[in-house]
């Protein structure tokens, strides 16, 4: 599975939350100022794409539902995270700032 960004990381917790939802639902979940609609739905497609969450079709809606547990998540997270951790350190140790090694 693909690497989450924040946002996608908060919109999963919708289904994490709330169960199986509509992209118009999740939209009156959201705070002011809400996305648009269309911004919305892309994040929900593009988790989809990476495998985090799946459909069912109603019409010519979908409703989405999480693939995968908040706690499978966040034990991958951390597997990901220790398995970085020693060419992290590697990378320090030879001379590379964060700022080199960190995305901006």
């Amino acid at each position: 599975m693909k690497r989450l960004t924040s946002k996608e990381e908060e919109i999963l917790g919708y289904f994490w939350a709330k169960g199986p939802l509509f992209v118009r639902e999740l939209l009156d979940l959201q705070e002011e100022p809400k996305p648009h609609y269309n911004t919305l739905s892309t994040i929900v497609r593009t988790l989809e794409e990476k495998g985090y969450i799946g459909y069912k079709v109603f019409g010519n809606t979908h409703q989405y539902y999480a693939l995968i547990s908040e706690d499978e998540y966040r034990k991958k997270s951390d597997q990901e995270l220790k398995a970085m951790t020693p060419r992290l350190r590697e990378r320090l140790a030879n001379g590379e700032t964060l700022d080199d090694i960190l995305p901006e």
